[in-house]
């Protein structure tokens, strides 16, 4: 094959290919069409030259969505990182020298991850790249997972348990869980607290679908005790905000207590496991350089604090 012709083809294959990964992304042509500023046909001939070129079929159509094919599925986890390098290739170039001037970031993190994970760092991003606009997503576990599973977040941050195959997650802090009470309630003062000393007093937790109450649950139900809960509520800040007015007592991970609560805290590390946080991502995933600084960042941060959480990675 003359040299111009092997040009020629692997500049159609990264066309396609790209084609291919936006469609994926969005799950319909005309929509992928809209996003790359080509026509519906322009961009259905090229998924039809990659799938004649590869001799698989990549889509398969579910209503008015399409949907891949297992072969598609594979092709699109090694192609999609390839076409997201090539694409942000004068990024990265620039990002080698120090110089990130433009951009977006986008982060999909849980509250508790928001209020007392992320804001040193985001400080220090937004003061040391301004132009870079960070988009904070707001979101729980099961959200952030399909965001990033749909590309929509670059990382994740947060406390995992059950990792997926196709996850990755890297956990460099760790938190206590605590059991926290006002100062005037009757177990403030005893040392040894055990579960069934906290079974006969009221309990402020989490909603029963979060993860926080089914493993309260299933230490008591180990422990032959019944959970005595008073109040749901969701949100740290709201739970401290109600054991402080004593309304009941509450197990939380210490993350989310800065000193400043009214309360008394006794540690519950034997009954309860500590709680990782790190960084989360989807496998083979691209890191845009944003990404990758402000990840840099983000470990700096952790590792301020080895003399109260770090966790070897």
């Amino acid at each position: 094959m003359p040299a111009g012709s092997n040009l020629y083809y692997k500049k159609n294959r990264l066309k396609q290919l790209r084609a291919f990964c936006r469609v994926a992304k969005a799950g319909s042509i005309s929509l992928a069409a809209e996003q790359l500023f080509l026509s519906q046909p322009t961009v259905t001939l090229q998924i039809q030259a990659l799938e004649r070129e590869m001799n698989i079929t990549l889509f398969e159509r579910r209503g008015p969505r399409i949907e891949l094919t297992p072969e598609a599925e594979v092709l699109y986890h090694l192609a999609q990182p390839l076409v997201e390098g090539i694409d942000k290739l004068e990024e990265s170039f620039h990002a080698h020298f120090g110089r990130l001037d433009s951009g977006e970031l986008n982060i999909a993190a849980g509250e508790s991850t928001i209020l007392y994970i992320l804001p040193a760092t985001m400080k220090r991003f937004a003061e040391a790249y301004p132009r870079i606009r960070i988009k904070l997503h707001n979101v729980t576990g099961h959200d952030g997972m399909a965001m990033l599973r749909a590309d929509e977040a670059d990382f994740a941050v947060g406390s995992m348990v059950d990792v997926p195959d196709d996850i990755v997650y890297r956990p460099s802090l760790v938190f206590n869980p605590t059991l926290i009470m006002p100062p005037d309630h009757p177990l403030a003062e005893k040392e040894d607290i055990t579960l069934e000393d906290i079974s006969a007093h009221g309990m402020i937790l989490p909603p029963r679908h979060l993860a926080t109450w089914r493993m309260v649950e299933i230490a008591f139900n180990q422990c032959g005790l019944k959970l005595k809960v008073s109040l749901e509520a969701g949100g740290w800040e709201i739970i401290k905000k109600y054991v402080e007015l004593g309304m009941g007592i509450s197990i939380v991970t210490d993350v989310c207590l800065t000193g400043e609560e009214n309360v008394v805290r006794k540690p519950l590390n034997r009954y309860f496991p500590q709680r990782s946080y790190g960084v989360v991502v989807r496998r083979g995933k691209f890191l845009t350089p944003q990404a990758k600084r402000f990840i840099d960042m983000m470990d700096a941060e952790f590792f301020r604090e080895s003399g109260k959480h770090l966790v070897a990675v």
